[in-house]
């Protein structure tokens, strides 16, 4: 008589919804190899926690507010600053609405005060994802067009990948550059590195942070964090960059071919923003790096966060 034998499967990945209060989270996990995605669906679909094999890499702050810190946004329709709040898109002046009242300008885009949805999850031997989704359907102040963003989060055993799909739902074009505003943890940020390739920086205004022009830059492949306080733009001319501190490696890369990236240290330094943007703030005033997105178009970019050995 033969003997029917069964393969045993074992469940590496798992995904759980939490809810605190009000508030709605998910979190991805890798229970073998001790990685978690912590994401909180009423902040904009924020990525809240990321640990890879056991190493934090993003942690949710103890001293900064979300809703001042922007930690982890999804930065649509626009990254960072708009000057004085108003643009002009095809002989059309708009004026969004000011929430960085010290500075006179709008910061950070539409969507990462909004509640996203669960659409889809998936789970495999080798990975778990969820589809997260957000669309407007109202004529906002300032951006009066329709349209739909979806998030996925995928996480491997020694990785993170963040793909944004933006949908045009309106009956006409609009403006728009994307971003991400994830603050990455060091226990030793004066002993960390950054590596990027550039050799074009964005000068800002000293007072409200607009740029004003491009410059050549002799930057070093490898910045020393030290005790420096960042608030810089530049142009990439590779689409990856690496984070090194005492205790990770971790790797940056983007699925597009032209990238910039703005670096910022926060007053608590024990974290810096390394924020993979389409274009420099203010975009939609100088034009540098502005997207158009038609009727029925979309737009994908993807940003990749890995653990790299030390």
């Amino acid at each position: 008589m033969s003997e029917t034998r069964y393969k045993k499967i074992v469940i590496l990945f798992k995904i759980n919804s939490i809810k605190k209060g009000t508030t709605d989270y998910l979190k991805i996990e890798s229970t073998h190899h001790q990685s978690h995605a912590y994401i909180c669906l009423s902040d904009g679909g924020s990525l809240q926690e990321l640990v890879l094999h056991k190493k934090k890499i993003i942690q949710q702050s103890a001293t900064a507010d979300y809703t001042t810190s922007y930690a982890s946004a999804i930065l649509f329709p626009f990254a960072n600053r708009i000057d004085k709040a108003s643009y002009s898109f095809q002989e059309k002046k708009y004026t969004l609405e000011v929430n960085l009242k010290e500075e006179n300008n709008a910061i950070h885009g539409l969507v990462y005060n909004k509640k996203f949805t669960l659409k889809n999850k998936e789970i495999t031997q080798q990975q778990a994802s969820v589809t997260l989704v957000y669309s407007e359907e109202k004529k906002v102040q300032g951006f009066p067009f329709t349209y739909a963003i979806e998030l996925t989060y995928t996480l491997t055993k020694d990785a993170l990948l963040l793909t944004v799909c933006i949908t045009n739902n309106d009956a006409v074009s609009f403006p728009f550059n994307l971003g991400w505003h994830p603050y990455f943890y060091s226990s030793d940020l004066y002993n960390s590195r950054l590596c990027i390739d550039s050799n074009r920086r964005i000068l800002f205004s000293t007072s409200e942070m607009i740029p004003t022009i491009t410059k050549d830059t002799s930057i070093l492949k490898e910045l020393q964090i030290k005790d420096r306080f960042f608030d810089d733009c530049y142009l990439l001319n590779t689409n990856k960059m690496v984070f090194k501190t005492p205790d990770y490696h971790i790797q940056i890369n983007s699925s597009l071919k032209k990238n910039y990236v703005q670096i910022f240290t926060p007053s608590d330094r024990n974290s810096i923003a390394i924020e993979p943007i389409t274009a420099p703030p203010n975009s939609f005033n100088h034009k540098l790096g502005l997207r158009v997105l038609n009727p029925d178009e979309n737009y994908t970019a993807s940003w990749k966060v890995s653990l790299k050995s030390t």
